[in-house]
């Protein structure tokens, strides 16, 4: 699989309930590989509680003294930036960036850096890079949470492998089964429209008024829900015990 290629890096990361969860959001798109440089706090028990699960991730994360052994073996690198730099790079949308990623990595490892919560990946830092990312937030609130940038990025990854895989994206749960029971014929709906027009004259629903218009409005009602044969009998039986109801309600036996 072309994502055992693909490299997670946080760098320098201050709060270590980040990484955990950032490891959670990796996870859940099919990334495993996350490699630490110089964080300040970790191990930590808070990166273990906020990885929900995703502690094996945690477990097997390489912890480096600089970025250059982070990157080591790396054919493409991509760092995250939010907002441009002077370095002249360029500059990939999410979207393109994964595709990119996904791509080399079919050839060996690459890697997606995240720098750190407040300032970000630094300018020496982004020159290892081959291009750099930017999600493009609300300009009005740009700040995004690290875990939720790498929750973005990581679902872009998704998408790209999946299409890479053979173009076939989930679409959610699968639709169940269609109901194979058989259309409602042309003389079970007569038989219950004449039981609704009787039901309704029982419950004295139309007080003396015509029940043309209403058995009319019913008639194409019932039409346009193109009930089967097991539709037709729960309406016909509630039909009954309406009527059963009203007989009762009248002093009479049900």
């Amino acid at each position: 699989m072309a994502n055992e290629n693909i490299r997670i890096v946080l760098v320098g990361t201050q709060h270590p309930g980040n990484i955990g969860s950032a490891a959670r959001a990796m996870k859940t798109m099919g990334l495993a590989s996350l490699r630490l440089v110089a964080p300040e706090r970790f191990p930590d028990p808070e990166a273990n509680m906020l990885a929900a699960g995703a502690d094996d991730l945690l477990a097997t994360a390489p912890v480096h003294d600089d970025l250059v052994q982070a990157l080591a073996g790396c054919r493409f690198v991509v760092g995250t930036s939010a907002r441009r730099r002077t370095i002249p790079m360029p500059e990939l949308s999410p979207r393109e960036a994964a595709r990119q990623l996904v791509q080399a990595a079919a050839d060996g490892p690459v890697a997606l850096l995240f720098g750190r919560e407040r300032t970000g990946l630094e300018n020496e830092e982004l020159q290892r890079c081959h291009a750099s990312v930017c999600i493009p937030t609300d300009p009005d609130f740009a700040s995004l949470n690290l875990a939720a940038a790498v929750q973005v990025l990581s679902y872009e990854l998704r998408l790209a492998t999946l299409e890479a895989a053979g173009g076939q994206l989930p679409v959610g749960r699968p639709m169940p089964p269609p109901d194979t029971e058989p259309a409602a014929t042309a003389d079970e709906l007569e038989r219950l429209f004449g039981h609704l027009e009787q039901a309704l004259d029982d419950i004295d629903f139309h007080k003396g008024r015509p029940p043309e218009m209403v058995m009319g409005r019913l008639r194409r009602l019932y039409l346009r829900a193109g009930l089967d044969t097991r539709e037709v009998k729960i309406l016909r039986g509630i039909l009954s015990e309406a009527q059963r109801m009203a007989r009762l309600a009248r002093g009479g036996q049900a």
